[in-house]
C-alpha cells in the first residue's frame, strides 16, 4: 500500500515552528506530512483570532490552555486542555480564537474527505 508509514518517532524539537498570522495573534505550526496525512503541532499566541472560516476536517486535541472553536451559525465549544473535537472535510465553517494561548495537536488528511 502507497500511503503505508512505517514507525517512527516523531521529534518535535527538531521540527521548525512557521509563523501564520491571524486576523489577530500569531498561530505557530510545526508539521510532519505523510502521504494523505498531516500532523500539526499547533500554538495560538494570547488574543489570537483565525484570519478565516475552515471548511477542511480536523482531529484537534487541546494539550494545553483552552480556546473556543467557532461555528459560522454561532455555535461556540470551549475546548479545554484534554478535550477534542473531530470534523469530516466540508461538514461545518469552523475557526479558533483564544484568549490566553492554547497549544493543540491537529491531525487531518485523506480519512477526513466525505464519501459519496
Amino acid at each position: 500500500m502507497s500511503n503505508s508509514i512505517p514507525y517512527q518517532t516523531i521529534d518535535w524539537a527538531s521540527i521548525p515552528k512557521i509563523e501564520h498570522k491571524g486576523e489577530n495573534g500569531i498561530a505557530y505550526w510545526q508539521t510532519v506530512q505523510f502521504p494523505g496525512l498531516r500532523i500539526r503541532k499547533v500554538e495560538y499566541s494570547k488574543g489570537y483570532l483565525a484570519d478565516h472560516w475552515c471548511q477542511k476536517g480536523h482531529i484537534v486535541h487541546c494539550l494545553e490552555g483552552e480556546f473556543v472553536s467557532e461555528l459560522n451559525d454561532g455555535k461556540e465549544f470551549l475546548m479545554k486542555s484534554g478535550s477534542t473535537y473531530v470534523v469530516s472535510d466540508g461538514l461545518s465553517s469552523h475557526r479558533s480564537y483564544t484568549e490566553k494561548g492554547v497549544k493543540l495537536l491537529i491531525i487531518d488528511g485523506d480519512f477526513l474527505q466525505q464519501v459519496g
